[in-house]
């Protein structure tokens, strides 16, 4: 499996899914994350299946769809859209039942056959404006 099927693979598992123990087939066990919205993310496989599933938990009709994909040695770009309705409070955001769509772009570096590392940017105030975040 080249590194654009492994990333595309557990984006699948994961944002598509919902199936975070398959996406952790993909994840490196000392994973780090590079995200303004999860400033104190501690690293790890675990860190990442708590991440994800408490934003799943937050969140329904979850939509995912991988826009562009572009690969160079050990780093996957990913250009995503991400969708879904707010039906619990995430953190810094109360629930008012909102939906938003938001569009990001992960950077992933990729060693061993697993993704060790990944750098996101998304539009965090659009999504914060969308489900009428103060």
């Amino acid at each position: 499996m080249d590194n654009k099927e492994l990333v595309r693979s557990c984006f699948e598992k994961g944002c598509v899914q919902q199936d975070m123990e398959g996406a952790l087939e993909f994840i490196s066990e000392d994973y780090m994350l590079h995200d303004p919205t999860e400033p104190n993310f501690p690293g790890g496989r675990e860190a990442f299946k708590e991440m994800c599933g408490g934003f799943f938990e937050a969140v329904k009709d979850v939509s995912c769809t991988i826009e562009d994909q572009v690969a160079e040695g050990d780093r996957v770009v990913t250009r995503w859209t991400f969708s879904g309705c707010q039906k619990k409070d995430l953190p810094g955001i109360p629930s008012k039942g909102k939906c938003f769509n938001v569009n990001g772009i992960t950077i992933s570096r990729v060693a061993d056959g697993k993704i060790a590392e990944e750098w996101v940017n998304m539009d965090a105030l659009g999504m914060r404006q969308h489900l009428g975040a103060e």
